[in-house]
């Protein structure tokens, strides 16, 4: 749209006025037609309109002032404390997400793989919020559905309301998603390996875990073991990735809780030959996650292997088993000389002993406490043995007599 200038002829006189035109296109050419009769037009007037006579409209708005005439500044006065943003959207992130997934033709796997009922939201739409909302902003399905969601610009570019996306409907998708897992893995490597040139002739591997809170009873994966979020009072799972030498992943399997890393080598590597096939590749590990039948089981069947020490991760280890080390030998002091300045029985002592070392478990191993009494009867810590695991082994002997 823009303002043309027009004039008539009333009383001998010619006036001009303004008229607000909008300019559209038929089968015939291009035609205008105006929405609005705008008047004549005063100072304030022309002063409000002038921002907008801008591009091809301007010419049509030159007569917008008179000859040597120039608009006064209008100044506003603005509360400051009564402006504010609403709606905001989030856009750059999830479109870029949507594009990744048609790039990737996840989209149409989704829709090809997963069923199709007489839900109003096809179960495709739902597992692609689930993909975008680890994407963009990785959280819970009922953060997800209660605020992430109608945040962003998702319910635009996938044309599903808000309304209609809730954490039932989502954890939902995530069943109907799981059998399709090796399947949507296998989709996923064959298409980045065309669009990135993705080398799998090198493969690094890892575990790590994740924490439940609360009971977890309809999960028997969910057990008690070591915790790399120090929440050994919480039941977990071990997530094993498998990544290539850009990070991409390759594929991931879960385990329970309390399985040793060590024990989940051969299930991953005969699993990804499975999936993927046999081929000449290296396989990169941590040196923690094999043991020496481990290295004989690669060897016996020709594969290739690189082993990782990280001196950085060994002075850190170190450092941190000297702590726990030093803590313990500071409590086994503490109740040796509570123990000399009262009789006190072997259980109770055995007692804190026991969660002396339950706390810093990780050095319990390096000492062998025995309990006794000595020959007048009196309850005693006798005998503490402590073998130092850094540097030169030496022995350590408290003993304590009432």
């Amino acid at each position: 749209m823009y303002l043309r200038r027009c004039y008539r002829q009333w009383q001998g006189k010619r006036h001009g006025y303004w008229a607000l035109v909008e300019s559209y296109r038929t089968a015939r050419g291009p035609r205008q037609r105006v929405v609005a009769y705008l008047g004549e037009l005063d100072a304030q007037g022309r002063v409000a309109l002038e921002p907008h006579a801008d591009g091809q409209a301007r010419v049509q708005q030159q007569e917008l002032y008179a000859p040597g005439e120039s608009p006064e500044p209008q100044w506003v006065e603005v509360d400051l404390t009564r402006v504010r943003i609403e709606r905001t959207r989030e856009f750059g992130g999830p479109w870029l997400g949507v594009l990744l997934l048609q790039r990737l033709e996840v989209l149409q796997f989704l829709q090809t793989a997963l069923p199709i009922d007489r839900a109003e939201i096809p179960w495709a739409a739902m597992a692609a919020i689930l993909v975008l909302g680890r994407l963009c902003e990785p959280s819970s399905e009922l953060r997800v559905a209660e605020h992430w969601y109608e945040t962003s610009a998702l319910p635009d570019l996938l044309g599903v309301p808000a309304a209609k996306v809730n954490d039932d409907r989502l954890y939902r998708a995530l069943d109907h998603l799981l059998p399709h897992k090796d399947a949507l893995a296998q989709h996923l490597k064959d298409r980045l390996g065309r669009l990135f040139a993705v080398q799998y002739d090198l493969l690094l591997y890892d575990v790590t875990s994740t924490y439940f809170e609360g009971e977890a009873a309809g999960n028997p994966q969910a057990q008690r073991g070591y915790s790399r979020d120090h929440r050994s009072d919480c039941k977990q799972i071990n997530l094993a990735l498998v990544v290539t030498r850009e990070g991409r992943p390759l594929g991931y399997e879960v385990f329970a809780g309390n399985r040793n890393d060590v024990t989940t080598l051969e299930e991953i590597v005969e699993t990804m030959e499975r999936r993927y096939g046999v081929a000449d590749r290296i396989w990169v590990l941590d040196r923690g996650l094999v043991s020496d039948d481990h290295v004989s089981w690669l060897k016996a069947h020709g594969r290739r292997y690189i082993l990782c020490r990280s001196a950085e991760r060994r002075v850190k280890e170190r450092a941190m088993h000297a702590r726990f080390e030093q803590r313990i030998v500071t409590g086994l002091e503490a109740i040796a000389k509570s123990c000399q300045k009262q009789a006190q029985s072997p259980v109770t002592i055995a007692q804190r002993v026991g969660r002396l070392l339950g706390r810093n478990s990780r050095a319990a191993k390096l000492f062998q406490v025995e309990v006794d009494a000595d020959t007048r009867g009196d309850d005693l810590l006798d005998h503490v043995h402590h073998v130092a695991r850094l540097g030169e082994p030496q022995r350590r002997l408290l003993s304590v007599t009432q």
